[in-house]
């Protein structure tokens, strides 16, 4: 490994620093080198001291090797988790990792332990050993853990692995999804039932809608006009839950107040997603080969989808329009682009002088005249 290498260059590196020091107590005398007889107590000194600062540092050196990477806030700290369990990393088994666990879990539990100095020593332990069966059990968190090991001068990959594994959420992605989608779309049924019921309790109280609602009542022999003055408190509410019925009944109610249905959910629309891209891409290859490569001519569908498109509108925008206006727009052949065009362009005509003879239009008109330049200031003047 990279440090066992440099603890090798510094042996070296020291060995240098010794001959030099060794070469500093020697005369230079011609070709022979002689030792001086002027230091000797002091070369003998140097030398010895020089060889146990050698022999310190290079166990230094070796001890940093072998501990390199072993981090204290990482996994089992300065310990090795395969030691920690007693299990051999080159004949790992996954079994092993529970037998060894339970073995040392029931050795050092602090409950099992009596004496305060004995039970701290027994709770450091039984939480390293906790620790090492965390980190052997599951396979992605090992694998980083042999990765660690391996690879111990990379510390911040390392410590990324660490932590990413440890702050990440343990719930399964797909439950979360499912349950959030399902919540969006509890809350949209809901939603447009309350919509739907706004919209049912406004036509209840329009006095047209409830007259016909007793017409029919009446033809189906549910109301009846003669009813005594007693029976006529304890009838009223039944009364109202027959005509509420009738108009329920009867009213078409569409665009976002219509009747609630789990196929307007966010729930529904992700199931039949495969089916509604199957049935779009069928749709659009039959109109390419009915309209594009044969040349037919539109039938009435096609020729309201191009009214539809040429509008842009909505399917659902699109069915609030009665028959009657649908037919007029066939009849104007809206279908065809110019065609629509000339008859978007006389509406507008038509709204402006609509709103020109208008007197509320008139009215803001003048306001926006008189006020025109004018700002509101909450400031004294």
């Amino acid at each position: 490994m990279h440090l066992h290498r440099v603890a090798v260059r510094m042996q070296f590196a020291i060995l240098d620093v010794l001959s030099s020091q060794v070469r500093g107590c020697v005369w230079q005398s011609g070709d022979s080198p002689k030792v001086s007889h002027r230091w000797p107590h002091i070369c003998s000194q140097l030398l010895a001291m020089s060889l146990l600062f050698a022999l310190v540092t290079m166990v230094s050196a070796m001890k940093l090797a072998e501990a390199v990477g072993l981090a204290p806030g990482l996994y089992c700290g300065l310990e090795n988790c395969y030691d920690v369990l007693g299990i051999d990393r080159g004949n790992f088994q996954k079994s092993d990792v529970s037998k060894s666990y339970r073995r040392l879990a029931k050795k050092y539990h602090p409950d099992k332990v009596i004496g305060e100095s004995k039970k701290a020593e027994a709770e450091e332990k039984f939480r390293l050993v906790a620790t090492a069966y965390e980190t052997l059990r599951d396979d992605e968190t090992r694998a980083d853990y042999d990765y660690y090991l391996d690879h111990p001068e990379q510390r911040a990959y390392n410590y990324y692995q660490y932590y990413r594994r440890r702050m990440a959420p343990k719930v399964d992605v797909r439950i979360v999804i499912f349950v959030s989608v399902t919540l969006i779309s509890v809350f949209q049924f809901l939603s447009a039932k309350h919509k739907y019921q706004e919209a049912l309790d406004y036509a209840i109280r329009q006095e047209k809608y409830r007259n016909g609602a007793r017409e029919i009542a009446k033809e189906r022999g549910l109301l009846s006009d003669a009813i005594s003055r007693k029976d006529k408190k304890s009838n009223r509410e039944n009364t109202e839950l027959i005509i509420r019925q009738i108009i329920e009944e009867n009213m078409d109610i569409r665009g976002g107040y219509r009747k609630p249905s789990i196929y307007d959910t966010l729930l529904w629309t992700i199931v039949s997603l495969p089916y509604t891209l199957a049935r779009c891409l069928i749709w659009y290859l039959k109109w390419f080969i009915r309209y594009s490569i044969k040349k037919e001519e539109y039938d009435d569908e096609a020729k309201l989808y191009l009214i539809r498109k040429n509008m842009g509108l909505s399917e659902g925008q699109f069915s609030c329009l009665s028959m009657t206006e649908q037919r007029c727009f066939l009849e104007e052949e809206l279908w065809r682009k110019d065609a629509y065009a000339e008859w978007k362009r006389i509406k507008e005509e038509e709204e402006k002088e609509r709103l020109a003879n208008s007197g509320r239009y008139k009215r803001y008109r003048r306001f926006m005249k008189n006020q025109a330049g004018n700002t509101l200031s909450f400031l004294d003047e």
